[in-house]
């Protein structure tokens, strides 16, 4: 898919991925090959090493028996590691103070992550070492989750900062977002066929129907100012006032007065979602305040409005 993709002009920052990817050691190996840049999670149990160890070029023996392998690690050398072990017990980390960044804002408020990181080399398919990588530790302030992360781009390096590589390592919620409302309010998970060339169509008039949502979203978002006291539109509103436009008249009731009915219960529900938004995020701040971090007033990897 990353081939097709760069046959026909895609041309991305960075690829990101979860662990169920991060894992799988040729498919890191060919995004390398490709020369594509990549942040992804990894599993707790990846294996690698903040030191270089040392590498044995070529070698002779005087006893005889099977030749060695050329490249190989010292006899001497330091053994790949579990990221999880590494960021307990290595000075790289040890020695790091965590650093706290705003990573996104939710319907709940916003969200906090520390941060460490130290440049890795990954263990390859051959057991060695390959070119220099970036491993993340990363930790929850509220729920203590720890997440691993892997890139093939330091800090410092290639214009990359460590800002700019948490923006890509937790920019896949956005992507699962979308999943999860085309599933719940479009019917992306709702068929049944055989074969796939329904199945792709499917998913085609799936995804135009999501883009129609989006477009008519970002029309209304763009029209709505600063002073309008309701809060942005969904995409179910969306969907569900096009069913009240598209559906035919019922009963007494017109078009246009059913569409009315619509309109008043979702500023309804809008005037209810910003208050439970403004509640939830007022309780999150609280509690980030009783760990002594105020959320506004740290690193943050949102993008500014200006940007």
């Amino acid at each position: 898919m990353v081939e097709r993709a760069l046959a026909h002009g895609v041309r991305v920052q960075a690829w990101t991925f979860d662990e169920g990817y991060g894992r799988d050691t040729p498919f890191l190996d060919g995004l390398e090959q490709r020369q594509q840049a990549f942040v992804g999670e990894v599993p707790k149990n990846f294996h690698g090493w903040v030191i270089r160890p040392r590498l044995l070029q070529d070698g002779r023996s005087p006893r005889r028996g099977r030749k060695k392998r050329y490249p190989r690690l010292a006899a001497r050398g330091r053994r790949s590691c579990e990221v999880q072990n590494l960021a307990s017990y290595s000075p790289a980390f040890r020695k790091q103070k965590w650093q706290r960044y705003r990573i996104k804002d939710t319907e709940h408020g916003p969200e906090v992550w520390e941060v460490k990181w130290a440049v890795f080399w990954r263990k390859g398919p051959a057991g060695l070492p390959g070119r220099r990588h970036c491993l993340i530790v990363a930790r929850n302030v509220l729920t203590m989750e720890v997440k691993y992360f892997v890139a093939n781009r330091v800090p410092g390096e290639r214009a990359f900062t460590l800002r700019r590589l948490l923006c890509v390592a937790f920019g896949r919620w956005s992507v699962e977002s979308c999943f999860r409302q085309a599933k719940e309010e479009l019917g992306l998970d709702q068929y049944e066929v055989r074969g796939w060339r329904c199945l792709h169509r499917h998913f085609y008039l799936t995804q135009l129907s999501h883009l129609f949502c989006a477009r008519m979203r970002q029309k209304f978002d763009d029209a709505t100012t600063r002073d309008d006291p309701l809060e942005h539109l969904t995409t179910e509103q969306v969907r569900r006032a096009m069913n009240v436009w598209l559906e035919a008249a019922v009963g007494r009731l017109t078009r246009t007065e059913r569409f009315q009915r619509e309109l008043a219960k979702q500023q309804y529900y809008q005037r209810r979602n910003a208050q439970a938004r403004r509640s939830h995020t007022k309780t999150r701040k609280a509690n980030l305040k009783s760990l002594g971090i105020d959320a506004d007033r740290i690193k943050s990897c949102i993008p500014s409005s200006s940007t």
